[in-house]
């Protein structure tokens, strides 16, 4: 099962970085250890927190259409002091 789906890159989750937390998008069914797991093994780093939440699935207008956004869940991964996933970071 792929658990890390997507890093999520935006102006928010960029000043998160900044005190060491990064945002990923995640499988719906994993839980904390799995996702803490899967980021230490993917980029090698020490994982000190995770927080989860699920987005729930809603609808959105486009023109005239009604089409629905998927529910999906997303994790605050916090790394230790003086780490850093190059990914975020443009490298």
């Amino acid at each position: 099962m792929n658990i890390i789906r997507r890093p999520l890159v935006t102006e928010k989750n960029t000043v998160h970085s900044t005190v060491n937390t990064y945002a990923f998008e995640v499988d719906v069914k994993s839980d904390k250890t799995e996702i803490k797991k899967a980021v230490e093994k993917a980029f090698g780093v020490k994982v000190v927190g995770v927080r989860t939440m699920n987005c729930r699935s809603r609808q959105k207008r486009a023109g005239a259409r009604l089409t629905k956004v998927k529910y999906w869940k997303k994790a605050l991964v916090k790394v230790a002091a003086g780490e850093k996933i190059a990914l975020f970071e443009g490298a």
